[in-house]
């Protein structure tokens, strides 16, 4: 059974422009065009006004006067969008941006390593709101369609999980609008057959639906309505780059605090590289420091490499190049780019290294690791929880 994901952030655009602002925290603020344009996104005080996204601003206006009005700036949307991205993706590879505001997210098979799906959702959560101080919702379900259902009914800021037996007792009560691709005048259609509800458009024989509405339409009503939702979460296409990021519990200025925390993100970047088959030769490490300012320092190597102990060597290198001296630190990240598929990568072989090394060594505790956990072997280094 699958468990997918769907994350939706709350007036994104809107709250994205607070994070610049926060003194409008609290205040209707809309984001759109000129008095021709429409509402792109509105805060929830302009809401409980009435307003909508895709409403036109005239109307807008006079349903809330009051409201502040911001032009919108896709540039910083983007970019936010895409740092989001980044957070769902370090929980699971198996990631579809549905829209600049939302995702799909397929965490079958991370339940293992990271716990129940209501832990991994408020973790996202969690993690969201502190990197990038916007609020999300967060719907799980056995597909994609409840996920999506559970995300509306937990905003704003809040996360529902819809276990599979529970999915007949939490869609039936539900109206007929709240069902995938049922518009203005689908549900016109649907409460002229005298079906207000989705109990009631379940039982109702998928013939009629499909006299009433087509035959793809209608059987798309049908299963529906049960539940039934065959489409899977469609992963983008991989980036050439492997990576991971952490943010500390409490900001730090422990160099040895750091370092462990690097060979924290190597171990489990080289875990990931050789999980895709994949190698590579630029290695990254990023910085986030307590004003949430960040930077990026990078080395391209002689021969590409998915190897925890020359990973952290690298990293740790540019670390300490760096000579922060003192500074507190947020948030530490390693990236690996440069990528190649493992089987056709040629590593130049030193002198003094054994036919079968770190390497060889790793790939064997990767095989334990499948087969008894991820807590099964880990580096001594690793085992102490990092102070700071």
């Amino acid at each position: 059974m699958s468990i997918i994901m769907h994350i939706d952030m709350d007036a994104f655009y809107a709250s994205v422009e607070l994070r610049r602002r926060p003194e409008l925290k609290g205040k209707p603020v809309m984001v759109g065009g000129s008095t021709r344009g429409v509402v792109l996104s509105a805060t929830y005080p302009a809401r409980e006004r009435g307003v909508r996204s895709g409403m036109p601003m005239t109307q807008a206006r006079r349903l809330c006067p009051k409201a502040i009005i911001i032009q919108p700036d896709f540039d910083t949307y983007a970019e936010v969008s895409k740092a989001i991205v980044v957070i769902f993706e370090s929980v699971t590879a198996v990631v579809e941006s549905a829209s600049i505001d939302e995702a799909f997210l397929d965490i079958t098979g991370s339940v293992r390593q990271l716990g129940p799906p209501s832990a991994i959702g408020e973790y996202l959560r969690a993690v969201v709101a502190d990197e990038q101080q916007i609020t999300c919702s967060v719907g799980i379900g056995p597909t994609k369609f409840i996920a999506k259902l559970a995300s509306q009914a937990a905003k704003p800021d809040g996360l529902r999980e819809v276990p599979a037996d529970d999915v007949i007792s939490f869609l039936h009560p539900l109206p007929v609008e709240a069902m995938w691709g049922v518009g203005e005048s689908t549900s016109e259609k649907l409460h002229r057959l005298g079906l207000f509800t989705v109990a009631e458009l379940a039982h109702t024989s998928r013939s009629t639906l499909q006299r009433a509405f087509g035959v793809h339409q209608g059987a798309l009503l049908s299963d529906l309505a049960w539940g039934r939702d065959h489409r899977g979460v469609v992963a983008r296409a991989p980036e050439r780059s492997v990576g991971s990021e952490e943010t500390f519990g409490k900001d730090t200025d422990d160099p040895e605090v750091v370092k462990r925390e690097l060979l924290r993100m190597s171990a489990r970047t080289a875990y990931r590289l050789r999980k895709a088959r994949m190698m590579g030769r630029t290695i990254s490490i990023s910085i986030r420091f307590a004003d949430f300012t960040s930077l990026t320092r990078s080395v391209t190597v002689t021969s590409p490499t998915d190897v925890t102990d020359e990973i952290h060597h690298h990293a740790v290198a540019l670390y300490e190049k760096l000579g922060l001296q003192r500074a507190r630190i947020r948030r530490v990240g390693v990236r690996v780019e440069g990528l190649v598929e493992a089987e056709r990568a040629y590593r130049q072989p030193e002198l003094t290294e054994p036919d079968k090394g770190w390497r060889e060594a790793e790939q064997a505790m990767d095989a334990a690791i499948r087969k008894f956990g991820p807590a099964a072997v880990q580096r001594a280094a690793l085992t102490r929880r990092a102070r700071g």
